[in-house]
């Protein structure tokens, strides 16, 4: 699927997305999941031809023809795979899926959710040059969102925020550095305590929870931390150390819906509020985050933009919406709570397998 414009972080530009889809079918139900990985290692080490075969020859092999009694119990099937949390958050959230149509209840109150209606925030990659960025901040604004987020790099990071915060004094905004930044880099990374902002999310490397105690000793602003952050021990590790005061909490980095809401008990019960970051999903993924971000604990806008933000056409109907206060209607019916459009799929699809028990 191609992005009506591409989107750059610190570590790579994307024009094309290519998604992998799983669906699975048990007892004459049909549930579907995406798994969101990139076609390169520079967010997380899956890729899409990496999930592709650990789905081909362990998650299959370990899975099908299996009986299990929730969607949660899947997990245990695939508890000797160590990693790859985003392969394995495709199957198990697929059977959440299949388990909400079984009980006659939408996924979002399965999961234990509670909000109707969940606030949105957008994300906007880097630009070129500041005016270009602002005129970007204005028509999210203008389309509703109630939080921007500012991708930042070595280079293009305080001046840039700076001439936005002076554009825009009161709108809740936050930066993501995607690891960008050492600790070394202290004196740069404190002069965004001027900015008023929401939080700097993953300033530090990928994989390392200790040095961003070390940062958030020294630093006003909130750290949100979001690649190192892979299970419910991560996170109570982080807490624990004063490594972050927020978590964005990404479905797939984490495992799947049941890892998830593990993740968001912990940090709801240290007061440690939560929010849901986006992969450039399809409508397949990014109703996943919908249902997930009805939880109590998610009390910040979450990365849920409008299918129209990235697609000319989305791979669900109707495509997700944002209205006009900066939210999304949580969908009442099971399973999905959108259609999943086959007709699109196939057309768009290059490569297909099916597995039978």
């Amino acid at each position: 699927m191609r992005l009506k414009a591409p989107f750059e972080t610190s570590s790579s530009i994307t024009h094309d997305r290519r998604v992998l889809l799983i669906e699975v079918i048990s007892e004459g139900l049909s549930g579907w999941g995406e798994i969101t990985v990139d076609d390169d290692p520079y967010y997380n080490s899956e890729t899409t031809d990496t999930a592709w075969h650990m789905l081909r020859d362990f998650i299959v092999p370990l899975t099908l023809g299996k009986t299990v009694g929730t969607a949660e119990e899947a997990g245990m099937l695939m508890s000797r795979i160590r990693g790859h949390e985003m392969a394995r958050a495709g199957l198990e959230n697929a059977l959440w899926d299949i388990e909400s149509q079984r009980k006659g209840v939408p996924l979002y109150q399965l999961l234990g959710g509670t909000l109707s209606e969940i606030p949105c925030g957008v994300s906007l990659g880097i630009q070129p040059i500041p005016e270009l960025l602002i005129a970007k901040v204005e028509q999210a604004l203008a389309a509703g969102y109630q939080r921007i987020k500012l991708k930042i790099k070595p280079g293009n990071d305080v001046e840039t925020v700076r001439a936005v915060r002076r554009r825009f004094p009161t709108v809740k905004l936050m930066v993501d550095a995607n690891s960008a930044y050492c600790l070394q880099d202290i004196e740069l990374l404190s002069q965004f305590d001027g900015c008023e902002l929401l939080m700097i999310e993953q300033p530090l490397a990928w994989d390392e929870i200790y040095q961003h105690a070390e940062l958030q000793a020294q630093l006003q602003t909130p750290i949100c931390l979001d690649e190192c952050i892979h299970n419910a021990r991560h996170a109570q590790a982080a807490i624990e150390l004063g490594a972050c005061k927020v978590i964005n909490l990404k479905l797939g980095r984490v495992g799947g819906h049941s890892e998830a809401r593990r993740v968001h008990d912990i940090c709801r019960q240290r007061g440690v509020p939560v929010w849901c970051g986006g992969m450039l999903e399809s409508g397949i993924g990014r109703v996943h985050n919908i249902a997930m971000s009805t939880l109590p604990g998610f009390v910040l806008p979450g990365d849920l933009s409008a299918s129209q933000r990235y697609w000319q056409e989305d791979i669900i109907e109707p495509e997700v919406t944002v209205t006009r206060k900066g939210t999304i209607q949580v969908p009442q019916s099971t399973g999905l709570g959108y259609s999943v459009r086959r007709d699109l799929i196939e057309h768009l699809t290059a490569e297909t397998a099916v597995w039978r028990a």
